[in-house]
């Protein structure tokens, strides 16, 4: 592996990881289109490294530093609710998976597109605000 790769891979998981543990987000929104764009990887390829990146225990010192900032302020973070999510994502995650490798590399990357588009005008409330502007209109 070149200087220049080990860097920039170690910069791409440096970004990830501020913001997973800054706004909880980071393997998709970051290390995905980062290793596109900046490693010349795949689709594919840069969606199953994010993956085997969460393989490992990561995110894990923002984890207990969370759960302990939560229990503080009497938000506590529900340990079943996490145990039932990370076994629905672990299920979804295969079968998930098995269907974005069945699916075409371009295709994947306007699913992926859409995806993230969507949920920055929901978390903008901007789709609130087309959909009035489009009845104004009609």
């Amino acid at each position: 592996m070149l200087t220049q790769q080990i860097i920039t891979a170690l910069l791409i998981g440096l970004s990830a990881g501020v913001l997973s543990g800054l706004v909880g987000v980071g393997g998709g929104i970051i290390m995905v289109p980062a290793l596109v764009f900046f490693m010349q990887y795949t689709q594919h390829q840069a969606q199953g490294t994010s993956l085997a990146v969460l393989t490992l225990p990561v995110v894990i010192l923002a984890s207990i530093y969370y759960y302990h900032q939560c229990q503080k302020l009497g938000t506590p973070i529900d340990l079943k609710v996490v145990g039932l999510l990370a076994a629905g994502f672990v299920i979804g995650g295969f079968f998930g998976g098995k269907i974005a490798l069945s699916i075409n590399q371009d295709v994947l990357k306007k699913i992926f597109a859409i995806i993230l588009f969507y949920t920055a005008l929901k978390m903008l409330n901007w789709d609130t605000m087309l959909v009035k502007w489009l009845k104004g209109i009609f």
